[in-house]
């Protein structure tokens, strides 16, 4: 939040009559019209990549069974898996800001249920644990737990312990890959940056193209944490939610 104080302070863009304003955004519009048509065009090239198969038979660990990466789908052709970031044994404000702050974001799934997709997570971690910090968070998505050894199978030569997206199809019993994605890859689950992005201030990050005297905000982890926890953590603490993990999670 910024007080009156510093926003006095604050870099602003020219100010100029309303056809001025006019002219300035519909150049820009067809900058961003540009923009679109590359992303479609490198969507459609997406859907054209080859595929490699994967064993559905690995195991993962859900709601007290054990399942498999066939399981996962709950029956339809598709699955989009977000491998969650997990420090085992510590508690709640020390894991994954970056992780906090996607899964956040991924809440409605019927949209993409209705594309015949299922999505889940895939956390790197213990499941009792990592399922009470899901169960403070609030979040609502299909959460599985891989073991180090079926998370080897699933990565294949990716290192294990970074946040992933990865793309599945379900050809019957068979299970294929079809694409995957990780660092700025993983802002598919994001909308607050997609916001920001439209804002005056953008995204208030060191590493944007700004205007001397716009705002800047703290780089690495602290963009994505406030007073030493994950953002998002606060307001589940301010509704009541408890943090605990866990004899192992303190």
């Amino acid at each position: 939040m910024i007080d009156d104080n510093t926003a006095d302070r604050l870099g602003t863009p020219e100010i100029v009559d309303r056809d001025s304003f006019q002219a300035k955004i519909e150049a820009l519009r067809a900058r961003e019209k540009v923009h679109t048509r590359e992303g479609d065009a490198i969507a459609a090239a997406r859907r054209r990549l080859p595929m490699v198969k994967v064993d559905g038979a690995i195991p993962l660990i859900g709601t007290q069974r054990a399942v498999t990466l066939l399981d996962a789908f709950e029956g339809r052709r598709m699955l989009i898996a977000y491998y969650f970031m997990w420090h085992a044994g510590h508690p709640a404000p020390e894991q994954c800001e970056g992780c906090t702050w996607v899964t956040s974001q991924v809440r409605e799934l019927s949209y993409v249920h209705s594309r015949d997709v299922t999505y889940a997570t895939f956390c790197q971690g213990p499941y009792p644990e990592s399922a009470r910090y899901r169960d403070f968070m609030g979040w609502q998505m299909p959460w599985y737990c891989a073991p180090r050894a079926s998370l080897d199978a699933l990565l294949v030569g990716r290192r294990v312990g970074l946040m992933y997206i990865v793309c599945y199809l379900r050809l019957g019993s068979d299970v294929f890959e079809t694409y995957w994605t990780t660092w700025r890859g993983v802002e598919a689950m994001d909308n607050n940056y997609r916001l920001l992005d439209l804002t005056v201030y953008g995204r208030q990050e060191a590493w944007e193209d700004s205007p001397a005297g716009w705002p800047r905000r703290l780089e690495g982890v602290d963009r994505m944490r406030v007073d030493g926890r994950p953002t998002a953590q606060w307001s589940r603490l301010k509704a009541g939610y408890s943090d605990d993990l866990g004899p192992s999670g303190h």
